[in-house]
């Protein structure tokens, strides 16, 4: 009787294994709606991709190409031009992660609460966003306009500061790109900051209030270790974004002046689209790939371990 009851209860118990044949079917259904995606990505991504390692490795001509080894490689790491425009795309990445990390954190700690009239301050912040890259460069070089009428002058004019040359300045262009990335990029940040704090749990709060705690301690030991998963991610995507940076350098200076603010996106499309060297201009374009890659390894390597 036990022995009867205990096969019952067995065969009871055990799960019931869809057939292989359905499994077989969900999936074939599944990768179907993902085909047109992925020949999507296929064609406009990997494949250009391939042609471009392969071209790297080649002297690009009209009629045929000659393989050159890593001659462009080595072009690109001994080049004085080339070793000037990653330094600053690496200044212009630090700069603007930097900016856009403190400000987007300040602003959302500012705007943060369910009070009904900060859904307009939070749409209104976040407009620079979504408005196209070209539109918001050109508007920022007629506002550094370096004449003593420019907007930027004029404001910094009420303060007492003298007028700027701003773009029209190896010394100062640059760090003009920086001001309005860092512009551009601040409200995403503090988008992503405030969906972040939504999940700090506000009992510490309350509980740090009761026990005296100052705002600043509040800040320092609640706010920011929850809100550190978030940093991880908006750093990542914050120093890839300024290494890649190149429609706000090609409408503001293209470069310029004397190459002060040329960085490797747009050297490399001077190269492969103005001076048809394609072999050296997919060589960077191949480097400018591997450091992303590499910011993104050590990011997340970095992150893996703090949270162990």
């Amino acid at each position: 009787m036990t022995s009867t009851l205990t096969r019952a209860g067995t065969r009871t118990a055990s799960p019931r294994r869809r057939p292989k044949a359905v499994r077989w079917r969900g999936s074939l259904i599944a990768w179907l709606f993902l085909a047109p995606a992925l020949l999507l990505f296929l064609y406009f991504k990997f494949i250009p991709m391939a042609v471009g390692l392969w071209k790297s490795f080649h002297e690009v001509k009209y009629i045929s190409d000659t393989w050159v080894g890593f001659d462009n490689y080595k072009t690109i790491l001994t080049d004085d031009e080339f070793g000037a425009a990653i330094w600053h795309s690496v200044v212009l990445a630090l700069g603007t992660t930097v900016g856009s990390l403190v400000l987007g954190l300040g602003f959302a700690l500012l705007i943060e609460g369910p009070a009904r009239y900060l859904w307009f301050v939070r749409t209104a912040a976040f407009l620079p966003v979504v408005t196209t890259m070209a539109a918001v460069a050109e508007v920022w070089r007629i506002m550094f306009h370096p004449a003593d009428s420019g907007m930027l002058n004029t404001i910094i004019g009420w303060v007492g500061v003298d007028p700027q040359p701003w773009l029209g300045s190896e010394n100062s262009s640059l760090w003009s790109i920086m001001l309005m990335s860092i512009w551009r990029g601040t409200p995403y940040d503090m988008m992503i900051f405030l969906a972040g704090l939504v999940g700090v749990d506000r009992t510490l709060y309350e509980a740090a209030a009761v026990d005296g705690a100052s705002t600043w301690h509040r800040l320092r030991h609640i706010t920011l270790p929850a809100l550190r998963p978030v940093f991880w991610i908006l750093f990542t995507l914050a120093a890839i974004r300024g290494l890649r940076v190149f429609v706000e350098v090609y409408v503001l200076t293209n470069g310029g002046p004397n190459g002060s603010s040329e960085v490797l996106m747009t050297l490399i499309y001077k190269l492969g689209f103005q001076k048809n060297e394609l072999g050296v201009a997919s060589a960077g374009g191949i480097v400018l790939f591997l450091a992303t890659l590499a910011l993104t390894v050590v990011v997340q390597t970095l992150r893996r371990r703090q949270a162990k």
